[in-house]
């Protein structure tokens, strides 16, 4: 891939794996230690960004759109992260008054310097993953923060002025711990904040919570839980005002996420940071998992992607398929053929889509089947 497939992106990814601990659910590409890691970090991510710039596949866009950090626990890496961070990408990429930059945080970590910090910078859109409000819960998931961590966390980012906040939830926990969904989803209306995301709890096999359960020692959540957990969620956030924009996020309007928005409707992105992704709308590439192995490679030859992929048009196809699906927005009548029309008025009549302005979209009870309901629409046969 040379010079003349060079693909401009505006929508960059950047990956901080560093955590106090990990979750008890995580599979996430994470660091555990506590020593300082900002230098290594800034180090390792020139490292990989000039190897990008000479390769000549992704083009950063001289004014990016959006920016988000991720993680991980970006704000474990203190006030100055964000400045290091600028520094690295170049302070003339960062000056688009329309640019959304997100970062994100953990309610143990925020404090008004580091948010001060970098609000002055230019960060001005923050994702809190506060998961429950639940002792008992916060204690199961192995998180630092209590119950009051999360409001005094929301508290100081909005006086210091940055309001467009993202809270994260998880539901379908274990019944076990008769944690309280409707009581958690009160409490996060409570706060104020203009976008909610909720996450299904994932059960990954290299985690404790997957040996666990392989062990025996922990159970499932049960599968109506589950789905009466998302629709109490999805009636409760209706009710407050948000909109349901994509299958796992609710928004004021105005307030949905741009950069998610960019992976959604196919926009190419690159990806920073170890375990990062990079798009360009034919190809696909992800950089190695590990943290150390990362870290080697960036700062030697700066070649940090492990694998890429070539995405035919079969591929193709089923992507734009399962991305239409999973947001409000769904997918245009007028691009599905004949036995796909006919898949879809049976959903219609199955409750799980609905028709609107010459486009279908999947209700919430559609959401819950999307990975299903999209094999079945790719499956088709041609007419």
């Amino acid at each position: 891939m040379g010079t003349l497939n060079k693909v401009p992106v505006s929508s960059v990814y950047v990956h901080a794996p560093f955590c106090s601990r990990r979750c008890f659910y995580c599979d996430f590409a994470v660091e555990v230690n506590s020593s300082d890691n900002l230098g290594a970090w800034t180090r390792a991510l020139s490292g990989e960004l000039r190897a990008v710039e000479r390769e000549g596949v992704f083009a950063m866009s001289e004014a990016l759109k959006t920016l988000y950090i991720g993680g991980g626990t970006p704000s474990l890496l203190g006030p100055q992260a964000m400045k290091g961070l600028a520094e690295v990408i170049g302070y003339s990429r960062l000056k688009d008054p329309e640019l959304e930059w997100t970062a994100e945080a953990n309610p143990e970590t925020v404090t008004h310097d580091l948010v001060e910090s970098w609000y002055n910078v230019g960060v001005n859109r923050m994702s809190l993953g506060v998961q429950s409000f639940d002792t008992q819960v916060l204690t199961w998931m192995g998180r630092l923060h209590g119950p009051d961590g999360a409001v005094q966390a929301v508290n100081s980012i909005k006086e210091v002025g940055i309001g467009n906040l993202n809270v994260d939830l998880i539901f379908g926990l274990p019944s076990r711990l008769k944690r309280c969904w409707r009581t958690d989803l009160l409490k996060v209306l409570e706060l104020d904040v203009p976008h909610i995301s909720l996450y299904g709890l994932s059960i990954e096999p290299d985690t404790p919570l997957g040996r666990s359960v392989r062990d025996g020692g922990e159970l499932p959540v049960d599968g109506r839980q589950y789905r009466d957990e998302y629709l109490t969620a999805v009636e409760l956030l209706g009710d407050a005002g948000y909109q349901h924009y994509e299958v796992s996020s609710f928004s004021h309007p105005g307030f949905e996420s741009r950069h998610n928005s960019a992976y959604w409707d196919g926009s190419p992105y690159l990806g920073l940071g170890n375990s990062a992704h990079s798009y360009s709308g034919l190809y696909r590439r992800w950089n190695v998992r590990d943290w150390g192995a990362y870290n080697a490679l960036a700062t030697g030859t700066g070649i940090t992607w492990e694998k890429g992929e070539h995405l035919d048009v079969a591929s193709r196809s089923l992507e734009g398929l399962w991305l239409g699906l999973r947001t409000a927005l769904g997918l245009l009548l007028k691009d599905l053929d004949d036995p796909q029309r006919v898949i879809v008025e049976s959903w219609v009549q199955e409750g799980w889509s609905v028709f609107e302005n010459g486009r279908v979209r999947l209700t919430a009870e559609g959401w819950l089947l999307l990975d299903r309901l999209t094999l079945e629409l790719d499956g088709a046969p041609v007419g």
